[in-house]
């Protein structure tokens, strides 16, 4: 038998893993794909198919940890570059950059980092010849790197400047900094169970927040965890598990849930007790949020349709949420791409569509019913400017402020105006990966 020293390029453990999120890095930075339409979905990446579950959380841990630090990944490189990241090159660029987070910031030995990003250049045409500067930068990484980030730390490098800027100039300067830093951490995983809550914390290593989520660390897939297929539990960051809540006793009563999808907000109300509508625009995301229903064992009347063209019956609702589309910089956290995905010029997009689903909101609830709005964003336009214009045009409305007792005690989340505002440097833990929130504003009106 013939002996072979050197296994092929597509043997070498770990190599697909990196393949693959090199072409995911290279959709949001270059072709402005979402990772939530890379990793699921008709159009997710072909490749995840054949990972196993491990290769797909170390590709995953990959593409966030690039997105999560690209500012400053973007300076060490920089500095250890002559010319700059060669721009025709986009596998030498994502090789560098997915060799680099894992030297400064995984566990991953710096050999393998090194000799894994090499391949991968090397496997790609336009790229391969610059295997040899790969290489030699990536081992001045491993010597030089951890200091290039050390003069950087208090920069905020990992947020566009125009965010940076909109964060200090509406929160503070030092608010910013401190959301920034909460940013620069993997989140953990936080569910909302249907019951006993201390119980499923310690089958799942986990602790119970304040608020009363399961807040654990994730390791392997979700679907293998004690709980999952029997429906016990699904996830939901802390912070976006509030804004259900702010209607009271809904046990009887008639609530839409508009801009539905995937349902974790239609899981609360229906838990509940209330007479649950979702309504979603997407049907392929009605039909994710039916199967979280089926397998939670919740009941809730669903359609596909624009809310704001929406008719809805004639008696109106009791109360009516809206989780409207937004910018969606709250979940930076989660969604690292939504930092370099997003334009500031979204914003003023989102908040027309935002007061056209208010006031529709408003024509479908009865009189003395309640309307909860939030957005997970932290965009002073998408949430407390946009109660503002609403109340300043709809007279038959009232705000009803939210108290600290209906939060669990967290006055910090609570703004002046008595609406909900979450951030991420919120609820800090001495461990990072166990702290923080969603950004999250939610506030409760009443149609008199």
């Amino acid at each position: 038998m013939p002996s072979q020293r050197f296994a092929p390029p597509s043997e070498v453990p770990g190599l697909a893993a990196r393949r693959i999120a090199a072409d995911i890095v290279d959709g949001v930075l270059h072709k402005h794909r979402t990772l939530d339409d890379q990793l699921d979905g008709s159009g997710a990446h072909p490749g995840l198919k054949t990972l196993a579950d491990r290769d797909r959380a170390l590709m995953r841990r990959l593409v966030a940890t690039v997105l999560r630090r690209l500012g400053t990944l973007g300076h060490v490189l920089s500095r250890l570059l002559d010319k700059g990241i060669p721009s025709e090159a986009p596998r030498a660029q994502s090789a560098l950059l997915i060799g680099a987070a894992q030297i400064l910031w995984m566990d991953v030995p710096d050999h393998a980092a090194v000799d894994l990003s090499v391949r991968l250049v090397q496997s790609d045409r336009r790229a391969a010849r610059y295997a040899g500067l790969v290489n030699a930068v990536l081992r001045r990484c491993a010597r030089e790197g951890k200091a290039l980030v050390d003069e950087v730390a208090t920069q905020s490098l990992d947020l566009p400047p125009w965010l940076l800027a909109r964060w200090s100039a509406h929160y503070g300067e030092a608010t910013a900094r401190d959301m920034a830093l909460a940013l620069g951490h993997e989140p953990s995983l936080d569910l909302t169970v249907k019951s006993d809550a201390a119980q499923w914390a310690s089958r799942l290593h986990g602790e119970v927040l304040p608020t009363g989520s399961v807040r654990t660390v994730l390791h392997g897939a979700v679907t293998m965890l004690p709980g999952f297929t029997e429906g016990q539990w699904w996830v939901q960051d802390a912070a976006a598990a509030l804004p259900a809540r702010l209607f009271g006793d809904i046990k009887g009563k008639s609530i839409a849930d508009l801009c539905a999808a995937p349902g974790g907000k239609t899981a609360q109300l229906a838990q509940a007790g209330a007479h649950v509508t979702a309504i979603d625009r997407s049907p392929a995301r009605v039909a994710r949020l039916r199967e979280n229903l089926t397998r939670l064992s919740l009941q809730a009347e669903t359609g596909v349709a624009d809310a704001v063209e929406w008719a809805g019956p004639a008696e109106g609702f009791d109360g009516i949420l809206i989780d409207a589309p937004c910018t969606s910089t709250g979940t930076i956290r989660r969604h690292p791409d939504v930092a370099w995905l997003r334009q500031e010029s979204d914003v003023a997009a989102l908040t027309a569509l935002q007061q056209r689903l208010l006031k529709k909101s408003v024509s479908l609830l009865k009189p003395g019913g309640t309307l909860v709005y939030c957005t997970c964003s932290l965009e002073p336009e998408e949430g407390e400017q946009a109660i503002a214009a609403l109340l300043a045009t709809e007279g038959g409305l009232r705000r009803v402020p939210i108290e600290a007792s209906e939060v669990s005690g967290l006055s910090e989340i609570i703004t002046t105006e008595g609406d909900l505002r979450t951030l991420p440097s919120h609820l800090p833990n001495a461990d990072p990966k166990l702290g923080g929130l969603d950004g999250f504003y939610a506030a409760r009106l009443v149609k008199s």
